[in-house]
């Protein structure tokens, strides 16, 4: 069966603290195109709606804008900017990095699903 949704008209947004993200679910793909505004850290802005110390999501990502600082549970770090693709397991905190927006496209599924919703 062929799926077309387009993102002008996304299944659902969610907002959470210096951010938003819009999702369209569709037959074994959900996508999302996350927007982090200046200041955000998932520690800070997502920690208290997840109820987690950590992001216990997976990410396959694209950025498109911006640059984003990936700390992982054991130390590990990374920073990913416009042009980057990025395999995220669980475990992790990120923030922007500087003081330009970061928009990432995420192809996961659970980030589209679950993300920064109350339990």
């Amino acid at each position: 069966m062929l799926e077309v949704k387009t993102l002008d008209k996304p299944d659902e947004r969610r907002d959470f603290p210096r951010g938003h993200l819009e999702a369209v679910h569709l037959s074994g793909l959900d996508f999302a195109v996350a927007t982090f505004e200046p200041g955000w850290r998932w520690s800070e802005s997502v920690a208290p709606i997840a109820g987690t110390d950590s992001c216990q999501i997976h990410h396959n990502g694209y950025v498109v804008q911006g640059r984003m600082r990936i700390r992982m549970d054991d130390g590990a770090e990374q920073e990913v900017g416009p042009g980057d693709v990025f395999v995220c397991p669980p475990g992790h905190d990120a923030w922007v990095v500087g003081d330009e927006q970061v928009v990432a496209y995420d192809f996961a599924g659970a980030m589209a699903r679950e993300y920064a919703k109350e339990e």
